[in-house]
């Protein structure tokens, strides 16, 4: 589906733009240019007075609060260097906006995402960051399970590896929502807003 419209209160929501996820190989788009558009997106959010939410994870040292399971991999926490959980300095500096704590693959689940989307009478989120088939993905099928209009900005989002960012952008995203680009989505932010 093309990209229609963006409700009068849309907010950006970028998953997971820190410094360990950042520093990891991605494909099939280096982490560097997913921050670079992340940037472009929230400017254009800001300079229209819109929301703009950074989420990032994080598991205490020991592990405890990691999500349970037996999985393939093993647990899902150990150890990580100091600083792997702060968010990259580029999205620094703007008070306004509002970082939420994730301890699992989306950003809903146990996090006050919902609560402060709906205080700001938020009917639609535009989704990007890392990675596109685990926390965008998850974040995606929640916001639209909670009943969220979604727009997915397809090349402000990369994945750990290529055919997973391809299953979730052909096959899955567009039974959640919207796809456009970056440059799509802020000439419709603008077209809608008014040019600022």
């Amino acid at each position: 589906m093309a990209l229609t419209t963006l409700d009068p209160r849309t907010a950006l929501v970028l998953i997971d733009l820190q410094r360990g996820i950042v520093a990891a190989p991605t494909a099939p788009h280096p982490a560097a240019e997913i921050v670079a558009r992340g940037v472009q997106l929230a400017d254009a959010f800001r300079a229209h007075g819109a929301p703009v939410v950074l989420v990032r994870v994080t598991t205490a040292p020991d592990g405890a609060d990691a999500a349970p399971g037996r999985t393939d991999r093993g647990p899902a926490g150990g150890s990580r260097p100091e600083g792997w959980d702060v968010l990259v300095d580029e999205f620094g500096g703007h008070p306004g906006d509002l970082v939420v704590t994730k301890r699992n693959w989306g950003a809903f689940y146990g996090t006050d995402l919902d609560l402060q989307l709906r205080r700001r009478g938020v009917t639609q989120i535009v989704l990007g960051g890392i990675a596109t088939s685990i926390g965008v993905e998850s974040t995606a099928r929640a916001a639209h399970e909670h009943g969220y209009h979604v727009t997915l900005a397809t090349d402000a989002m990369t994945d750990l590896d290529a055919e997973g960012h391809r299953n979730s952008v052909e096959r899955i995203f567009p039974r959640l929502g919207e796809t456009g680009t970056t440059a799509e989505i802020i000439e419709l932010l603008a077209r809608t807003r008014g040019a600022s």
